[in-house]
């Protein structure tokens, strides 16, 4: 059991030392950085969504940015898509494809971010929610792995982490959604 355990902690860490010695992720990870700096300095909200381990980093996310990641500050705009009463609402009586795409119309505006995380880059909810944030002047980020899925094209900064491994994948996703939250705190 130890030696399984070391594996899994070293396929880990090796996959973060993948992403960080590789120039142009490290690259599309600070643009993202610096749009979401922009948006957030300028008063426009940071929404986001996923689905199931990637919902709640949804969440996580936007909880750090507005109360706080390790220090004092104002806090900043930002709201999950996952809110129960409206997700399941809309899924009911429409679709849950169509779920998150409601909340963009309703949502974003030319100031704000839309954060999707989706490690195929394929689900069909996150890529209609990417196409009416875009629509309504939004900027979208999207947060996948495997070989990005649909999400290159589907918004405008697409992070993908190169792996086939879902919980792989998920692990540099809340990874970087710290680094995000400390260079927010600190730059």
């Amino acid at each position: 059991m130890k030696n399984t355990i070391s594996k899994l902690l070293q396929d880990s860490a090796s996959l973060k030392q993948k992403v960080a010695a590789d120039a142009s992720l490290v690259a599309v990870i600070e643009k993202a950085f610096l749009q979401i700096k922009k948006t957030v300095h300028c008063g426009g909200t940071v929404y986001a969504c996923g689905n199931g381990g990637s919902a709640c980093d949804a969440m996580h996310f936007t909880e750090e940015l507005v109360a706080r990641y390790k220090r004092e500050r104002q806090g900043f705009r930002a709201m999950h898509f996952l809110d129960p009463g409206t997700l399941t609402c809309w899924s009911n009586d429409y679709s849950y494809e169509a779920a998150f795409e409601r909340q963009a119309r309703v949502f974003c505006t030319k100031n704000d971010i839309l954060l999707g995380i989706s490690t195929s880059g394929k689900s069909k909810n996150i890529l209609a929610a990417f196409k009416a944030a875009r629509e309504a002047g939004a900027y979208t980020i999207g947060l996948t792995g495997k070989d990005g899925g649909l999400f290159p094209s589907a918004c405008d900064t697409a992070i993908i982490v190169p792996s086939q491994e879902t919980e792989r994948i998920q692990e540099v996703h809340i990874t970087l959604i710290h680094i995000i939250c400390e260079l927010l705190e600190t730059t």
